[in-house]
């Protein structure tokens, strides 16, 4: 089955996440920069993942939401502590040429988790869904912006009478965490730990891209 995402739905997403502020530019490095991975190209793509955020620890609170985001935190680490799946349904998504995929975590016949990827030209993101009790309880984006498109190369760069061509070292990451209690959103942490102010709309788009991850399963 394949799920088709709204291109403005996708381009939402990428400029909230963007909007948020937080960013680690000039990566020096692959090893250094937690949840990236460089391998051989497949299936199209550019042959640059982001990897899942299984031991990504949940930034320290410094709000006095503490006692309201524990549980939050325990369920994350509860979920990233699983190894042994019972299924995992992987599911075909198209909205850009590169396409990308939702991948479905049950334990138990309980959807635990949706770990949702999209790749594009000039970005790869990295979205997971964390259930607690049926209800989106966390959601962790991650987006890697290129410095050009990974097809630019040295070529298209004279060509285009340019400076640059695609080079990985120079892509920018950001990410962006978002606390959910009883279907509210109720706080959201940008980059390695700054508390971020949120719209309404945040919660609407994270909320609405669940629901519809959820609707589009076997």
């Amino acid at each position: 089955m394949k799920i088709t995402v709204s291109y403005c739905s996708l381009l939402a997403i990428l400029f909230s996440i963007i909007a948020c502020g937080k960013e680690i530019d000039g990566i020096d490095g692959m090893d250094k920069i937690d949840g990236i991975e460089k391998i051989d190209k497949i299936g199209g793509g550019d042959g640059i993942h982001l990897k899942e955020a299984f031991n990504q620890e949940v930034a320290e609170i410094n709000t006095g939401l503490q006692e309201r985001l524990k549980p939050i935190r325990e369920n994350f680490r509860r979920i990233n502590s699983i190894t042994n799946w019972t299924s995992i349904e992987v599911e075909d998504v198209w909205e850009t040429t590169e396409g990308g995929e939702a991948k479905y975590y049950y334990q138990k016949e309980q959807l635990e988790k949706i770990a949702l990827r999209h790749y594009g030209e000039t970005f790869q993101l990295w979205s997971e869904y964390f259930l607690y009790d049926n209800e989106l309880s966390f959601v962790y984006e991650k987006l890697l912006k290129y410095n050009r498109p990974f097809y630019y190369d040295s070529i298209a760069m004279k060509e285009n009478n340019d400076t640059e061509a695609f080079d990985f070292d120079k892509s920018t990451i950001f990410e962006v965490r978002n606390y959910f209690e009883n279907g509210k959103l109720i706080h959201q942490i940008c980059g390695d730990g700054d508390y971020s102010p949120f719209s309404s709309d945040a919660e609407s788009r994270l909320k609405s891209e669940f629901v519809g991850l959820i609707q589009s399963r076997h």
